[in-house]
Formats: C-alpha cells, sequence, structure tokens
C-alpha cells in the first residue's frame, strides 16, 4: 500500500521558486519595523545607500576676507605716501637750505642798554639788550626793538621778518600760522627791509619773496632751539618767556627799559657780556 506523501516542513532552501519570498521586518533586536529591502541575488540585503550632500563654498566669507585685505593695502599705502609726503621736504642741516646766509658771533655776546649799529639787517647775533623779546610764538604787530630780539636769538628762537609795505595781509597770515603759539619763536614787521621776507636764528639767515616758499617751513622747522647746529644759539636752555615784554613791547627807536626777564640782575655797563 502506497504511503500518504507528506508536506514540505518549510520552503526550499533559497526562498520559493514560485512566489515571492518571506522577508524580515524586524530590525536589529526585534524593536522597529520597517519596509523590508529587496534581496540581492545571493539573498543578501544590500547595506543602505549613502546619499552624500556636496557643500557649498562660502563664497561671502570669501569675498568679505578679501575686501578687507585690499582695504587694509589701501589704508597702508596711503600712510605710507603721506609720511614720504611729510618728509621730503625735510633738512637736516641749514647747507640744505639754499639761500642761507651763515655768519659767525661768538658766544657771550655784550649786553647793551644802548642802541647797536649792526652790520646785517635784520641782525643774526652780536650786542643786545639785557631783556629779551618774548618767543613763545609770538606775533608782535609792531616793528619790536632789534637789541631785544637779537636776545631772544641767543636763547635759540627763529625771528621772522617781514616788510609791511610788500606783503598782502593773506601773505602776513600765512607766515603768523609758522609762528602763533610755537616755543621759540616771534614774529615782527621790519621796516625798510630789503626783501618780502627775511628769517633770522643766530648766526644764521634766510631771505625769501613769497610766503608760500616751502624753504621757510624747512629754516623755522630746523632751527628753532636746534643746539645741534653749529654756531647756533649760544643760550642752551635759556627761557623764551618775557610776559611784560608780549604784552607791552618795545618798538624800533624807543630806549632800553626794564621789561619783564633779564640775564642780569642789574643794568649792565656797555663793557659787559652775558653770563
Amino acid at each position: 500500500m502506497a504511503k500518504d506523501r507528506k508536506p514540505d516542513d518549510a520552503p526550499a532552501r533559497g526562498g520559493n521558486r514560485g512566489g515571492t519570498g518571506r522577508t524580515a521586518t524586524t530590525g536589529k533586536g526585534g524593536a522597529s519595523k520597517g519596509t523590508a529591502r529587496p534581496a540581492g541575488k545571493n539573498g543578501r540585503t544590500p547595506p543602505p545607500t549613502q546619499v552624500v550632500t556636496q557643500q557649498r563654498k562660502p563664497w561671502g566669507l570669501i569675498a568679505g576676507a578679501v575686501a578687507v585685505v585690499v582695504f587694509a593695502a589701501a589704508v597702508l599705502t596711503y600712510a605710507v605716501l603721506q609720511v614720504n609726503k611729510a618728509n621730503e621736504d625735510k633738512v637736516s642741516s641749514p647747507d640744505q637750505i639754499a639761500g642761507v646766509q651763515t655768519f659767525s658771533y661768538a658766544a657771550g655776546q655784550q649786553h647793551v642798554q644802548t642802541p647797536v649799529s649792526y652790520t646785517e639787517s635784520p641782525p643774526v647775533g652780536g650786542a643786545h639788550d639785557p631783556f629779551w623779546a618774548d618767543c613763545t610764538g609770538t606775533v608782535y604787530p609792531v616793528d619790536i626793538r632789534h637789541e631785544n630780539a637779537v636776545h631772544s636769538l641767543e636763547h635759540g628762537a627763529v625771528w621772522i621778518t617781514y616788510n609791511p609795505d610788500q606783503l598782502s595781509q593773506a601773505d602776513i597770515d600765512t607766515l603768523a600760522q609758522l609762528v602763533d603759539g610755537q616755543s621759540g619763536r616771534l614774529m615782527s614787521p621790519y621796516a625798510g627791509l630789503d626783501s618780502p621776507i627775511s628769517l633770522q636764528s643766530w648766526n644764521h639767515q634766510l631771505k625769501v619773496d613769497s610766503a608760500s616758499d616751502k624753504r621757510i617751513k624747512q629754516f623755522a622747522d630746523l632751527m628753532t632751539f636746534n643746539a645741534d647746529v653749529e654756531g647756533h644759539y649760544p643760550e642752551i636752555g635759556a627761557s623764551c618767556e618775557n610776559p611784560d615784554f608780549k604784552a607791552n613791547p618795545i618798538v624800533t627807536g624807543q630806549d632800553s627799559a626794564a621789561v619783564g626777564s633779564s640775564d642780569m640782575a642789574t643794568t649792565p655797563s656797555a663793557g659787559s657780556t652775558a653770563p
């Protein structure tokens, strides 16, 4: 007698040939369910596809950084050009200023209260009044007494003089800007001056025709209180302050008067010398 055939207990290995094989629905550990991935040819589930997102370059940041660098370079270039421009007219010696005349008045010149007949006009050294003209950046509207101005030169000041008949008020104002408030400088008109403008320091003089001449500033910047210039300014460290003279300046033609500060305690004789 033939035996009944028992049905297969399990589908054939490798899946049901006649239909869709069963696929797992549980994840690792059986914790989650999801759509099953189709099996590959070898019956294994392929790994998930990794999608790589291409990162965009930060063009905005790059452009900003470039702009900052360009701006910084422009600022630095401008600063360098301004410094070079400011320094291009600077000088370190009177010899570098065309037209400067040099003289040889020694230190220890006489203090006198009588009028002095100076060789140079305006004077650049020699005997002078014991009271100096205030030279703290003072712009005098009058032709101050020359003997007092020479004493200021001895203290290291630069004296700018001008012929009032040859300069306009605008030119006078231009000169005053170099003097006003600048310690070690004074300025005054000078009657009969043989050039429109003349600058004096002890033993040095420069005459020019125009208030816009760059040599004016060169001379003033170099010679004001410059103890390094040979033959210049005997009384290093002496004061320029004389507020009494500033308030009541003595003009050319007036007699000497005890106005403010003096290097001497008493009125000197004509033959005495400065300390």
